[in-house]
């Protein structure tokens, strides 16, 4: 049991997601992605004469199962597996976010960041709120999330995909290390 606890090398993971993709297109010519699912979710609650929202999403709804197995299987593993040991970063990273005030790696995310106190802070704001507003938008600029384009996209040879992702790829580099130092100054 103790092989689950730990992260699973690139060359099981890898292909062990790869096979998804054969597996949709074999199952009933699925498209997998994980944003999608809210758009289905709103079309499902929301009886707004809205075009966007106007088709059979039932014909989508495993995708909706899932995305709920997903959560499902994050809860279950908390609770049936927790782990309490500290994240393992590399003691440069460490170094590098002790300069910023961040030294708690209790938790999955840093709770100097991520936290019900610091949200209404300025750095809190910028980091969940205005960040959350552009992760949505740029889902829905891009036509779908990172899992869509980067996993499905790309193996299905679609440029826009291939291009979306490069653009993912870019912003987040960008982000890490030009706009983050910034906003950890704050």
């Amino acid at each position: 049991m103790n092989w689950i606890y730990q992260p699973w090398p690139w060359y099981v993971a890898g292909p062990l997601i790869g096979l998804i993709i054969p597996t949709l297109l074999l199952l009933g010519n699925k498209s997998f992605g994980i944003s999608s699912s809210l758009r289905h979710v709103c079309a499902a609650c929301i009886p707004a004469n809205i075009k966007f929202f106007k088709y059979d999403w039932k014909k989508e709804i495993w995708n909706l199962f899932f995305v709920l197995g997903i959560g499902v299987g994050g809860f279950l593993t908390m609770q049936l597996m927790p782990n309490s040991r500290a994240i393992n970063l590399n003691p440069k990273l460490i170094d590098e976010l002790s300069t910023y005030g961040i030294t708690d790696y209790s938790n999955l995310v840093p709770m100097q960041l991520f936290s019900w106190e610091n949200l209404f802070t300025l750095k809190g704001m910028i980091m969940l709120v205005v960040g959350g507003f552009l992760v949505g938008f740029g889902t829905r600029y891009a036509g779908g999330c990172t899992s869509g384009h980067a996993i499905m996209g790309i193996s299905n040879l679609q440029w826009p995909s291939l291009v979306a992702t490069c653009c993912f790829m870019v912003g987040g580099f960008l982000m890490a290390n030009v706009i983050l130092p910034i906003i950890l100054t704050l």
